[in-house]
């Protein structure tokens, strides 16, 4: 089988990869449930590739990421729920149905009154597919149903917060949102003190929910400025392991005093570089 610029041959090999017998061992072993940790991973990498401009990654992670799409979908296939043609045909009509500033008669909307248009329509979907299932909602519906549980704790934050901020309940300072850092960092002090570690996990919660909080009033990314802080930790990091390694040594054989210095050096190396 030939490599393609077409979908169509993507699909393909997904099928022969799952065909029994004659597909891939590995493959024709996977579920839903043992495939999502991939979808999620190759997310990810592809966020990851965005931050560091690599567009031959990006490429190469956007095409991971789509065959996760195009897996799940034959998974689906396979029980007779639906076939990856269904899933274009319905994200297709989603944008379609959102957008009616675009492909309707609802022209001349701000960003304000188109992201208020895309929230209501959301929420009739909701309710329209709710209604087509016969289920019963097991609470009221709120602001916060936005924000599915499953997204990572400091985006879920940000959105939580935001679905809040669209009806008042938002700080317009943000000298209280740091306000509430320290609060929060005092707090964190207090249950360590104390000793009690579902305390501490409470107020450790709390000041990451503040900081997310923080990042939103900036504009800022709050998992986009965490993996900027991990690749920052790890290539100092690896600047300490490298001075340790010129005097044939390992951080094993030096101690905090010493590898702090080596970190301070590898941080000035930074600044200077970024002049």
């Amino acid at each position: 089988m030939t490599p393609s610029r077409d979908i169509f041959r993507l699909i393909e090999i997904m099928a022969a990869l799952r065909t029994p017998v004659t597909g891939c061992p590995w493959d024709l072993e996977q579920s839903f449930e043992t495939i999502a940790p991939y979808t999620i991973e190759e997310a990810y990498e592809v966020a990851d590739a965005i931050q560091r401009a690599d567009m031959l990654d990006l490429r190469d992670e956007l095409g991971d990421l789509l065959l996760q799409v195009v897996y799940h979908a034959r998974l689906a296939e396979e029980r007779g729920a639906f076939a990856f043609g269904d899933v274009v045909q319905a994200v297709t009509a989603k944008m379609v149905r959102r957008h009616p500033h675009v492909f309707g008669d609802a022209r001349g909307l701000g960003t304000e009154a188109v992201n208020a248009q895309w929230d209501r329509i959301k929420a009739e979907e909701k309710a329209a597919r709710a209604a087509e299932r016969g289920a019963v909602e097991e609470r009221p519906a709120s602001l916060m149903d936005a924000a599915p549980i499953a997204l990572p704790g400091l985006t879920r934050a940000v959105k939580l917060q935001k679905q809040a901020a669209t009806v008042g309940f938002d700080w317009d300072d943000i000298a209280l949102v740091v306000g509430k850092i320290h609060e929060e960092a005092e707090e964190v002090a207090e249950a360590v003190e104390s000793g009690d570690r579902d305390a501490i996990e409470d107020e450790i919660g709390d000041l990451f929910c503040a900081v997310a909080n923080l990042a939103r009033h900036a504009g800022i990314d709050p998992e986009a400025a965490v993996r900027r802080s991990n690749a920052k930790f790890e290539r100092r990091f690896r600047a300490i392991e490298a001075a340790l390694a010129a005097q044939g040594r390992t951080p094993t054989d030096s101690d905090l005093t010493e590898m702090d210095a080596l970190w301070n050096a590898a941080k000035a190396v930074e600044r200077a570089a970024k002049g």
